[in-house]
């Protein structure tokens, strides 16, 4: 079967797909492949800036109405947590509810709680306004869920033979957001006061729906018998899933470790720390596009990208302290020098999860239809909220008890097991079956030496 990603033989997904477009080639899109990108556009920049422009100030301001640092930290870790469990709901009923509906529902509860996270202010400090803050936050985690899970299965559905590149160029949106939110959300903060940053942010994501409920096309699609258990323990996207949550927490482990590191080891100014961070966001946005180009275009590669990705990505984690036993001495260049290039192997490893994921499920059976996608698409962003929890949570935890060298070294440790457990798993593969080819090409050849006899 051929995988989702081979340009060589378009096909229509499970016979459901879109009337023109999910069958043209990347060479010339269609007015619907062109709306749906806009959408997921919108979506990733949109959703990207309202979940990082908290940083720089909601903290300070928490502390002001009572909350503690723990309960701020558990403000912030409570979004992965629930963003896992909405994905895996969002993901089983996607056909049930319609792509297109959850996708704008998501989008217009995020950018309401946005705003409603810019009247907190107004709330009386101590339980009531800690409770608000994780009702809002909670909630702003379950509409992001919807809206990503939404948009994944209908970018796949849109471009199912571009599935990489298309998703590596609309990373570069995501980094956009994660770059432009915490300047923007500071400036705003210091110029207007708390509430404006919430408030503009949160009316610009809700006028993005209107948009994109007239040029989102609705994709209908016939329920799948599939579960996430099936797919789950397929061994490949078991150990697919591993490196996912491998990389995600790798990202969510420099949230609250990288910028105290940088202070105390080279004593920059608290304005340029977020510089150091652009090194990284801006290498992976510029990255993905680039990798995904070349998954979908050599799809044998795939594979070798998320393993060597991995492996790159442990070195880079080892040497970011670095590590005590490297012996080297900590230097601003090298770390800025290790994020860009960590930036490029997550880029290498994590574009090809997603169509390599779609790839495994269609050869074990799941039918080629939107249910496959939001299977998919929820247990991607799933893995990643798993990540994305225990990164912060343990670096944080590892950060206090041994320092960053020995932290991010672990880090490393992780990214290093999951690169050589998939490369060991891929050769193990590749090497059943040449023995399954051999096999059946000693069958063919036995048969026509019997058949001979009884020809002459």
């Amino acid at each position: 079967m051929d995988s989702p990603g081979d340009p060589e033989g378009p096909r229509p997904p499970g016979g459901d797909g879109p009337p023109g477009g999910a069958r043209e080639t990347s060479r010339q899109l269609s007015r619907e492949q062109i709306f749906v990108l806009i959408a997921a556009a919108s979506i990733n920049l949109g959703s990207m800036m309202c979940y990082s422009i908290l940083g720089p100030f909601f903290p300070k301001e928490a502390e002001k109405k009572g909350a503690s640092n723990t309960v701020i930290g558990m403000i912030f870790g409570c979004y992965a947590l629930f963003n896992l469990l909405a994905s895996l709901v969002f993901g089983k009923y996607l056909v049930h509810i319609g792509a297109k509906f959850m996708f704008v529902a998501g989008m217009f509860v995020s950018g309401g709680v946005t705003v409603l996270f810019g009247v907190l202010d107004q709330v009386p400090e101590g339980p009531m306004f800690i409770a608000m803050c994780f009702l809002v936050r909670i909630t702003d985690a379950i509409s992001f869920a919807a809206a990503i899970t939404a948009s994944s299965s209908i970018l796949a559905k849109a471009f199912p033979n571009n599935v990489a590149t298309v998703m590596g160029s609309l990373e570069t949106f995501s980094g956009l957001g994660l770059v432009l939110g915490p300047p923007l959300g500071g400036f705003l903060y210091q110029s207007f006061g708390y509430e404006v940053p919430f408030i503009l942010l949160g009316c610009i994501v809700l006028l993005m729906v209107p948009l994109n409920m007239c040029i989102l096309p609705n994709y209908e699609s016939d329920p799948g018998k599939h579960s996430f258990w099936k797919l789950i323990i397929l061994p490949k996207v078991a150990f697919i899933s591993f490196a996912i949550t491998s990389l995600s927490s790798g990202f969510g482990f420099l949230d609250p470790t990288l910028s105290l590191f940088v202070l105390e080891q080279f004593n920059l100014p608290a304005g340029y720390v977020g510089l150091v961070f652009l090194g990284l966001a801006l290498s992976y946005a510029i990255s993905s596009p680039l990798v995904g180009l070349l998954s979908d275009k050599m799809p044998h590669l795939r594979k070798w990208l998320l393993v060597f990705g991995n492996l790159i990505t442990a070195g880079c984690y080892m040497l970011l302290g670095p590590a005590p036993f490297f012996h080297i001495k900590s230097q601003l260049w090298l770390l800025v020098l290790i994020l860009v290039i960590n930036g490029i192997s997550a880029g290498m490893s994590l574009i090809s999860t997603f169509p390599e994921i779609l790839s495994c499920a269609h050869e074990n059976g799941f039918e080629e239809g939107f249910s496959t996608l939001g299977l998919v698409s929820g247990l991607f962003g799933a893995l990643w909220s798993v990540g994305a929890f225990v990164g912060p949570t343990l670096g944080g935890f590892l950060y206090e008890k041994i320092g960053f060298e020995w932290a991010a070294a672990l880090q490393g440790l992780w990214a290093l097991t999951s690169g050589l457990v998939m490369g060991l798993f891929y050769l193990l593969e590749h090497s059943r079956r040449g023995r399954s080819k051999l096999q059946n090409s000693l069958s063919t050849e036995e048969e026509r030496a019997a058949l001979l006899p009884d020809e002459t």
